[in-house]
């Protein structure tokens, strides 16, 4: 039970760090190469950008658990608890519907890419591997609004605060 809460509480975490080292360690061994060796590599550029793909929808899906997207919540500083969770819980209905129908399209465009055996420029694997970080930046997502919608609807329930994220500013 300890280790599927510690799962929880750290996955984006760690597949962010693991994503983020693989982007800047393969960026700085190209640089080397480059600069030093006067020689790069095919496959160093496209490391970097499908490291950095999964980082975005990772990260993407991160942020939904902290509540970390960008949004104006001036208006929601004079709510109360319980109006303030049901817009909170209205904002996660309308991003769970959005992530849904995202995660639909972008599994499609993953079922195609398979279908016809795409491959990439230069590691020549499979785009499947890669074209699969939005459906699992989405599913990540749906998962974690998931896990939010219950949240605030013991807030709703129970009156109590919901929610908001931890503040960068005050």
């Amino acid at each position: 039970m300890k280790f599927l809460r510690n799962i929880d509480q750290n996955a984006e975490r760690w597949l962010l760090l693991v994503f983020y080292v693989m982007l800047v360690a393969t960026m700085a061994i190209e640089v080397l190469r480059r600069e030093v060796f006067s020689y790069s590599s095919i496959w160093g550029e496209e490391i970097v950008r499908y490291s950095f793909i999964y980082l975005a929808w990772i990260g993407a899906a991160a942020a939904v658990k902290e509540r970390a997207h960008i949004r104006i919540d001036v208006l929601l500083h004079y709510l109360g608890n319980r109006p303030k969770a049901a817009v909170y819980i209205f904002g996660d209905l309308v991003m769970f519907v959005v992530a849904i129908v995202a995660l639909y399209w972008s599994f499609e465009t993953v079922l195609v890419s398979a279908k016809f055996g795409s491959v990439t420029d230069g590691l020549r694997i499979s785009k499947v591997w890669f074209l699969a970080a939005v459906p699992v930046g989405f599913g990540l997502m749906i998962f974690r609004l998931t896990q939010s919608l219950l949240r605030d609807l013991r807030s709703l329930r129970d009156g109590t605060a919901v929610y908001e994220g931890d503040k960068l500013f005050d």
